[in-house]
């Protein structure tokens, strides 16, 4: 510890450039900063500081030696300000958007809870089905689906995602089930947001374009119509795994199931140091699971 002394000492003189400053920087004496720095030089032997009445010099063993040794310290006071950090309580406005029906069923009550902890937050939420430009349109996270595009945002997987595509017992007694992707020219299919199924061919994301007599933006409305055997459908898990195992809808096509896909929590750049943003990440990755259907959480920075 005394050795420790001694070098922080000799970096605060030199930062500061007297040993006055670097005293009362310190909270000690002209005289004790003077003897901690003598007392390193004899313990390396050599000369750090050319002493004179009106400034100090570094000699060349001094200013190698603070080279060295002024990182040190810098991290110090970067390692005290993360932990700082860490303990910050999160303050101010949250706001948040996410996809409409994961919004709504899993998102929505974790920032529940998040804020029955942190009474002192605001919450913004906003849900929509529109991809929402969060720098422009100042939001802290935006919580996106399937495969993430390119983008200078941070990215944290929050849990896994599958998409099936399902038809209702009722719907495949006037159709045979699909076992290539060519059958699909052959069937009603639903179409909801994008008039193209994605899947994975011999381990190539594939994207066919998909043709039918319904249409609409909306999960709960496709999903209606799959249960009452208007066509096939494309969703994703949490829509449909309780209606696989009670047997009200059948998954087809399996073998060519899109796999690069999972919900993401995204955020600016610049937030990521954000006691608010973080811990709320945080929270969301460790309690997701309590939400969803299946236990299907893996945390992953990307």
């Amino acid at each position: 510890m005394q050795r420790w002394d001694r070098i922080e000492a000799f970096v605060e003189v030199v930062r500061l450039g007297t040993f006055a400053a670097a005293a009362s920087h310190l909270k000690v004496s002209n005289s004790h900063v003077s003897r901690l720095v003598s007392q390193l030089e004899n313990q390396l032997g050599t000369t750090l500081l050319y002493r004179t009445t009106r400034q100090i010099r570094l000699t060349d063993a001094g200013a190698l030696y603070y080279e060295h040794c002024h990182h040190l310290f810098d991290g110090f006071r970067e390692a005290e300000a993360a932990i700082n950090d860490l303990q910050a309580r999160p303050r101010g406005i949250l706001k948040l958007t996410s996809a409409t029906t994961f919004g709504e069923r899993f998102i929505a009550p974790l920032i529940n809870d998040f804020l029955c902890l942190h009474p002192q937050l605001e919450v913004r939420m906003h849900f929509t089905n529109r991809q929402v430009d969060i720098i422009d349109e100042g939001y802290d996270i935006a919580i996106r689906m399937g495969t993430l595009k390119d983008s200078t945002l941070i990215a944290r997987r929050i849990c896994e995602r599958r998409e099936y595509v399902v038809g209702s017992p009722a719907y495949f007694t006037r159709i045979s089930q699909p076992h290539s992707l060519a059958e699909l020219a052959h069937h009603r299919c639903l179409i909801g947001s994008r008039d193209h199924w994605r899947f994975d061919v011999d381990g190539v994301r594939r994207e066919v374009r998909v043709e039918g007599a319904w249409e609409a933006n909306s999960g709960p409305a496709l999903l209606d119509a799959a249960l009452k055997g208007l066509g096939l459908a494309q969703l994703p898990d949490y829509y449909v795994e309780e209606y696989l195992d009670s047997g009200a809808l059948v998954a087809v096509l399996d073998a060519y199931r899109h796999s690069d896909t999972a919900v993401w929590a995204v955020y600016p750049r610049h937030r990521h140091r954000s006691p608010k943003v973080r811990q709320f990440i945080d929270y969301l990755v460790e309690h997701i699971a309590e939400t969803l259907p299946t236990q299907r959480c893996t945390a992953r920075v990307s």
